[in-house]
């Protein structure tokens, strides 16, 4: 059994697994060698030949113990009909929103839209980089999606006045992501992935109905997934009460972010953690980078826990600093 998946299933692992957030991306320079000459992001998402190289990198450069697809949440919207585009050094840009145009959407075109990503699965099944390897394919959250869907760019740019104000349109989309999310993971786990992460990146905005925005829509996805014989993990990001979360959600484990005090979870938590470790810290010294990345490990020794960040790896992040992570994990008694 692999690393992660002993410790999703049986909650124990001889030594603790590591993977990153992000860990196929721009700190890379063989990925920015592919991007210079690649510039729509899209396209590049949806080049499975391209994307496998990518998704392969870090495992060849640092030995995770997984793989997460190179791909992108935005990827459900697009394959929606809803045309989405990423400017250098702002972030995703969707076209105005039309309810009318998903609609016509069915699952078969749907999956066709998004076909070179379960090509891209199927292709990395065969990698022999993965042997004894998880292989993460991923979805974004009901309430993250309509985030982007509605406000068209993302909240760090700014977030319309009205956001909260058209409730019809939110529950439209609550139920027609929640059909098609669905359709995403059952696609990439009949592709070949063995473990599915939910991204749930702006459930810190949700301020009330909680049941409504955030419980109840990924509690039905984590019920989908599970169904399908697959662990899930889920990522809600920037939430103030992960007990209550993985009381009601009951995902197979729960991925901290790096704002949460993880001493106050060693008690409250029974189902395995993943995460925490700020990504600012990887762009410290060495010497601070074991002091941070040690209290995480000594603290959950005793509890289920696969080492990652509290969100993706920095662009700046220097390789011979994720070097340096991997062998204090690795060496970790």
């Amino acid at each position: 059994m692999t690393p992660i998946k002993e410790c999703l299933i049986n909650n124990k692992t001889d030594l603790t697994p590591i993977w990153l957030m992000r860990q196929a991306g721009r700190y890379l320079p063989e990925f920015r060698e592919i991007r210079k000459n690649n510039p729509n992001f899209v396209d590049l998402c949806l080049n499975s030949k391209l994307s496998k190289e990518i998704t392969l990198q870090p495992i060849k450069r640092f030995g995770f113990d997984a793989a997460i697809i190179f791909s992108d949440i935005l990827m459900i919207p697009y394959g929606l009909g809803q045309k989405v585009e990423f400017k250098k050094n702002f972030g995703p840009n969707l076209e105005n929103l039309e309810i009318d145009k998903l609609l016509e959407i069915d699952e078969e075109k749907f999956t066709k839209n998004l076909s070179p990503i379960y090509q891209l699965l199927v292709e990395l099944k065969k990698s022999v980089d993965l042997k004894k390897k998880d292989l993460i394919g991923f979805v974004g959250a009901p309430w993250t999606l309509i985030v982007y869907m509605i406000n068209k760019v993302s909240p760090k740019n700014g977030l319309t006045t009205n956001f909260f104000s058209d409730t019809s349109l939110i529950n439209n989309l609550l139920e027609i992501l929640d059909k098609f999310i669905k359709t995403h993971i059952k696609n990439q786990v009949n592709a070949g992935a063995t473990i599915i992460q939910i991204f749930d990146s702006w459930s810190g905005l949700i301020k009330s109905d909680f049941d409504k925005y955030l419980y109840n829509p990924t509690l039905s996805l984590v019920n989908y997934t599970k169904s399908l014989g697959v662990p899930v993990i889920c990522f809600p990001r920037g939430i103030s009460d992960y007990k209550k979360f993985c009381q009601i959600v009951k995902p197979s484990m729960v991925n901290i972010d790096y704002n949460i005090n993880p001493k106050t979870l060693i008690d409250k938590i029974e189902i395995p953690i993943q995460g925490g470790l700020d990504p600012k810290v990887l762009l410290t010294d060495n010497e601070n980078l074991k002091i941070e990345v040690t209290k995480y490990l000594e603290l959950f020794k005793d509890h289920p826990y696969v080492f990652n960040l509290g969100h993706g790896i920095l662009p700046e992040t220097k390789i011979e600093t994720v070097e340096e992570l991997v062998k204090i994990v690795r060496n970790f008694k």
